[in-house]
């Protein structure tokens, strides 16, 4: 017999199911319902195409004054990005905003606001709408949606086609926040700016290891890592227990997402650390927006866990509600704060900082793959509990932030998308001479292509020196709700910030250089008359035999120190104000 092709045979085979049944499933309309959602006729083998999507929001945006359909940008292949608002109106009203596809092959959030849009505009919960209105994008990275195939995401168990993880330029989504590349990513920053939500959640489904778990979330900084802390509070000792406690009684076995130290080993432990803001959850702890990552369990069946999303974004909306005033008070809180220091480097604690005492996990064992030639996890199908360590990170760099940063005129890329996310600036309408720190980067490296961007790793030396500051330079004053944004987004150390992501590229630039025989004359009178030139060469001579034995190294390092030196090589153009 002839093996069939591999598309034929389908994407990979997947681990056994567990054996699921709960009081979420009466959610389901029947088949014949006239306002059946697509991925409910299809019994959740699959999920609708935008245009469907599209489409059956307008049927419900037609049929219930409760709902209002709107474009909020379009998508670099030029598709309206939606959003619905369901809302009984009245102004200034909180707004739980939810957004579904981020990573468009998993998309359990989309088929499951369907579901609830419907529910609320024709099915009797309107009273969801009392005390907050709902604004749902029900598919936010739509190029990615639009090119599905039964090998997208092949971990995930369902829908049969899925969308790809990036978009268009293969950028993914949710690792664009803070550098705000993707039209896509700056419509969304326009929108949260414009709605300024209450709570802001992102469904997402997981990778790693098998386990009992069905419908886990978290938020940037579980645990003790959040930047701003009244919201995190929130997050941890209200929001957690109540969506924890209305999926338990769903039928569904929800916990905080076990991000995994090591699939291969889940009795490594699970991960909680800081995030910084090229991430949604990230991004929402920087800009004081409570926000909420829903990680679906991937090897749970499509059914179940759009279901377990309906369940969460019901009771999201309810303690939305009833608590929308203490939520406000802890925004309020955490953007009057005005923090000193930033932490830009992290690394694993040496020792658990808890424990899950009885996690759930999925047996397994391991066999010799011919594929891979080495030996892979085999998942069982049998239930089991272990004792899980929760490991968490230890601080290894803090940067003082300084009084402000000034960004040259010509920097127009990086002055732009400060205003984009609605950092404060002031532009200075008169020349001024400040004593200032100047960054210079050493040992400074492209990195691999990443999400649109060559970034730049380096070491940083720092030094206090006068810098005229001319008309037209661009003060970003660090006292400000969104000043540990801008320092994530400007301080050199950063992992996220616009240097990190290569937004300079004129600094890896060679200094520009001429004759041989000027320079060399140039650099025996700077050892002949600068004692200090002379006692840092001398040394390197010794230290640095490559150095020492190649002549147009030589020359350039005297070109480099003589005079003010050069404006571009390897130095920041972002000074810091310190005093």
């Amino acid at each position: 017999m002839v093996a069939a092709p591999l598309a034929a045979q389908g994407p990979a085979p997947l681990p056994p199911t567990l054996p699921w049944s709960g009081r979420s499933e009466a959610l389901i309309v029947k088949g014949d319902d006239p306002w059946i959602t697509p991925a409910e006729a299809s019994g959740f083998k699959s999920t609708p195409p935008y245009a469907d999507v599209k489409a059956w929001l307008a049927r419900l945006d037609a049929a219930s004054p409760l709902i209002t359909v709107r474009s909020f940008g379009r998508t670099g292949e030029g598709r309206d990005l939606l959003y619905v608002r369901a809302s009984k109106g009245g102004a200034n009203k909180p707004v739980v905003l939810v957004q579904a596809g981020i990573h468009s092959g998993e998309i359990d959030g989309k088929d499951a606001g369907l579901m609830l849009l419907r529910d609320i505009a024709l099915r009797g919960k309107e009273d969801l709408l009392d005390k907050v209105d709902l604004v749902f994008v029900p598919i936010y990275n739509i190029d990615g949606h639009e090119q599905m195939s039964a090998y997208n995401f092949v971990h995930i168990r369902g829908p049969s086609q899925k969308g790809r993880e990036a978009n268009a330029r293969n950028i993914d989504l949710n690792r664009d926040y803070a550098k705000a590349d993707a039209p896509e990513t700056r419509a969304m920053i326009g929108l949260l700016r414009a709605l300024d939500p209450i709570l802001y959640v992102d469904c997402h489904v997981s990778e790693g290891f098998d386990m009992q778990y069905d419908v886990t979330f978290t938020y940037a900084g579980w645990g003790k890592y959040a930047r701003h802390r009244a919201t995190a509070d929130w997050l941890e000792g209200r929001f957690g227990p109540a969506v924890t406690a209305a999926l338990t009684m769903a039928g569904h076995t929800p916990s905080i997402y076990p991000s995994p130290i090591d699939t291969r080993a889940p009795t490594k432990g699970i991960r909680f650390s800081p995030e910084g803001p090229r991430y949604s959850t990230g991004y929402g702890d920087f800009i004081g927006v409570p926000t909420v990552l829903v990680e679906n369990h991937m090897l749970k069946p499509y059914r179940q866990r759009v279901l377990g999303t309906y369940v969460l974004l019901e009771a999201a909306l309810k303690i939305a509600a009833q608590d929308a005033q203490r939520i406000a008070t802890a925004k309020r809180n955490d953007r009057a704060t005005r923090p000193t220091e930033l932490l830009t480097r992290w690394s694993p604690a040496e020792q658990p900082i808890g424990w899950i005492e009885r996690f759930k996990g999925v047996a397994f064992d391991t066999y010799l793959s011919p594929a891979s030639g080495r030996m892979e996890q085999r998942w069982l199908g049998k239930p089991l509990t272990f004792r899980m360590p929760i490991i968490g990170q230890r601080a290894t760099q803090t940067v003082q932030l300084p009084k402000a940063w000034w960004v040259p005129a010509a920097q127009t890329d990086v002055i732009e998308r400060l205003r984009l996310h609605g950092i404060t600036l002031e532009t200075s309408t008169v020349s001024r001479t400040l004593d200032v720190d100047q960054v210079r980067l050493i040992d400074a490296k492209l990195s691999q292509p990443s999400e649109g961007r060559v970034p730049i790793t380096a070491t940083f030396s720092h030094e206090r020196r006068e810098q005229v500051m001319p008309v037209g330079s661009v003060r970003v004053p660090a006292d400000q709700e969104l000043g540990l944004l801008a320092a994530a987004l400007l301080e050199p150390e950063s992992q996220d910030s616009f240097l990190a992501w290569g937004f300079f590229p004129e600094m890896m630039a060679p200094a520009p250089s001429t004759d041989a025989f000027v320079l060399a004359a140039l650099g025996d009178r700077m050892l002949a008359t600068d004692p200090a030139i002379k006692s840092a060469f001398e040394p390197k001579l010794v230290a640095e035999p490559g150095f020492a034995t190649d002549p147009e190294a030589r020359l350039a390092w005297f070109y480099e120190r003589a005079g003010p030196g050069h404006p571009y090589p390897l130095r920041y153009p972002i000074a810091r104000e310190v005093d």
